[in-house]
């Protein structure tokens, strides 16, 4: 996928971090969702084949999100479907094999 075309971003989803706080009654440590951004994104379910090489893999990847790149992405943080509130976890980020700094690919589990 040499270039990015903006009208496969067509899904709008939230990247969420943890914030965690302890509660001062309880000592309970609270997480919460700070939004970081919402973006433009295509979120594509993984083909039959890259669904068999997953569970090969053992593992539990069941879609890709794409989106323009940007800085600050960790493991700990979610995205969230604006239409549908779907939540996805993701497994990793990818850049664009080219110059690494147009698109990222993330794998993600439901």
């Amino acid at each position: 996928m040499p270039k990015l075309e903006a009208g496969r971003l067509r899904h709008q989803v939230r990247i969420e971090r943890p914030l965690r706080t302890q509660d001062p009654t309880t000592g309970n440590v609270v997480t919460t969702w700070v939004s970081v951004a919402t973006v433009y994104a295509a979120i594509e379910p993984l083909s039959a084949k890259d669904f068999i090489a997953a569970q090969q893999m053992q593992s539990s990847v069941s879609a890709r999100i794409v989106i323009r790149w940007r800085s600050g992405l960790t493991h700990d943080m979610r995205f969230v479907h604006t239409a549908t509130g779907a939540i996805y976890q993701p497994a990793g980020f990818l850049a664009d094999p080219e110059t690494g700094r147009e698109y990222i690919t993330v794998p993600c589990s439901c």
